[in-house]
């Protein structure tokens, strides 16, 4: 079976966008910036938004983080959005999700300007994306499509199957996958028997959100398994996925592990749509020739 290491393909794509930082930054005088938003104490957050912040640093990028109590109303976040809107300083913001329960996410997503949006989650964004002509596409379902792409794993005139519908995973892995010509099947929590569609399909992207839900039995011989989950919950309280992954070895053609799958490159593809929207903003057009 063949480990497809998102570790591995995110170096390599942050080693290209060292370059393109400077070259921005050359040209500008300063480095593309992405300023996070983080509302509340919840610990598991905090750690993936101080990745990120690592993950800028490390390519050359500016990143601040703004941590707002728990109890901030929606007026308050709504103001520093609008804020951070109008800071031509900022290229990207990402309001870390999820907020807390008295917020609303759709609010925000209405105030956040979508050429700042580094995560496409702004309904303009998605309208852009879902129309073909994306500013830039959501994060982990291109990390995804990355990934396959490092690998030599064509998708086109491929049956494939996505676990999941969300507007940030399984909606938009599904648009990519199509546009890619493979031919697409969108499963969900109401699909009756599941397995059915997993074991015809010779790509899965698994974004169930339901730890160790599928194991090698739902898999046909020689498929290719994606899985997007994490969980804290795996065996002696490891990180796991949606899947079994130690049970698909000597059965599927390749498969990303949990941890250090599909996440890093969830991270990478965030620095990527950040230099795109800067680079977009400032008008300046990066070429690798330039730095050769």
């Amino acid at each position: 079976m063949l480990i497809l290491d998102g570790k591995e393909v995110s170096k390599v794509v942050r080693a290209s966008l060292v370059p393109r930082v400077q070259s921005f930054k050359d040209l500008t005088g300063r480095p593309p910036q992405l300023t996070v938003v983080i509302v509340g104490d919840d610990k598991a957050s905090h750690v993936y938004v101080q990745n990120k912040k690592k993950a800028c640093e490390a390519v050359g990028m500016s990143s601040i983080v703004y941590e707002l109590a728990g109890n901030t109303t929606q007026q308050e976040l709504n103001n520093l959005l609008i804020q951070l809107n109008g800071n031509d300083g900022v290229d990207g913001i990402l309001v870390q999700l999820p907020l807390p329960k008295h917020l609303n996410s759709e609010e925000v997503l209405e105030i956040l300007d979508f050429a700042k949006d580094p995560d496409a989650l702004t309904f303009k964004a998605l309208g852009y994306f879902y129309a073909g002509k994306p500013v830039v596409s959501p994060c982990t379902p291109t990390g995804v499509m990355t990934i396959l792409k490092h690998y030599g794993l064509s998708v086109e005139g491929k049956k494939a199957v996505v676990v999941g519908r969300s507007n940030i995973v399984g909606k938009p892995m599904a648009q990519l996958l199509t546009e890619a010509n493979a031919t697409v099947t969108v499963c969900h929590s109401k699909t009756p028997n599941l397995s059915e569609y997993t074991r015809e399909a010779d790509i899965v992207v698994v974004a169930a959100g339901k730890a160790r839900f599928l194991g090698k039995e739902d898999f046909k011989k020689d498929a290719i398994v994606i899985d997007v989950g994490m969980h804290g919950s795996g065996q002696g309280g490891k990180l796991c996925g949606d899947v079994r992954f130690e049970e698909l070895d000597g059965w599927v053609k390749a498969a990303t592990p949990v941890p250090g799958g599909v996440g890093p490159m969830t991270i990478t593809t965030l620095l990527q749509n950040t230099c795109l929207l800067a680079e977009k903003r400032a008008g300046t057009v990066y070429s690798s020739s330039l730095s050769k």
